[in-house]
């Protein structure tokens, strides 16, 4: 999870190279109305990918030249919430040229050297990592989901409840209220 406090903004950068491919997946978790603005920039800060006030999204790119790509989430629209991002998924592809995998993270980048000599146990293992990685974010990702719609249920059977207080006594106010009055028109009123 990544904070960013009220009126500030959170950058992480990528090293990429030519042709690199990158996904940004992200989901606010929490803080006012659960949404928050991203962009995605390139090495010249040219914008690749922005959204404005959402509580999910993704953005998908790859790399045109070698470079540091930002990435940015941003709270500045709201003067009193902070909130609360959870980085669903940093996720690159090789390109298939190189003889490089890269592996992303909030982080950075970790290039790991495919040699010819790796034995296919290895490769089976590595392979099995990633997908291990993939429904680990999307383990998380259903957390972070159910915690929204959890406080959305806790939050409307507050109301329900308080609403149902109010109405009760309302509806008691108004049974006294005609009970005092019927019983004025029984009332027998003497002049002395």
């Amino acid at each position: 999870m990544i904070e960013v406090p009220a009126s500030k903004k959170e950058c992480f950068f990528e090293d990429l190279h030519k042709n690199d491919q990158m996904t940004v997946t992200y989901q606010v978790g929490g803080g006012g109305h659960l949404d928050i603005d991203f962009w995605l920039a390139d090495p010249e800060n040219l914008a690749l990918g922005k959204h404005i006030k959402q509580s999910t999204g993704s953005v998908s790119m790859t790399a045109e030249k070698d470079g540091r790509y930002e990435y940015c989430f941003s709270n500045q629209m709201s003067t009193l919430a902070d909130k609360m991002v959870k980085c669903v998924g940093v996720d690159s592809l090789k390109e298939p040229e190189t003889d490089f995998e890269i592996s992303f993270n909030v982080h950075g980048i970790v290039y790991v050297g495919e040699d010819e000599t790796i034995a296919p146990i290895e490769r089976e293992i590595r392979s099995l990592a990633i997908g291990l990685q993939s429904v680990k974010d999307e383990q998380e990702y259903i957390v972070v989901r159910e915690r929204t719609h959890r406080d959305t249920a806790e939050s409307t059977n507050s109301r329900v409840k308080w609403w149902s207080i109010l109405q009760a006594g309302v509806l008691f106010s108004v049974v006294g209220w005609q009970i005092y009055y019927l019983k004025s028109f029984f009332e027998v009123k003497r002049i002395i």
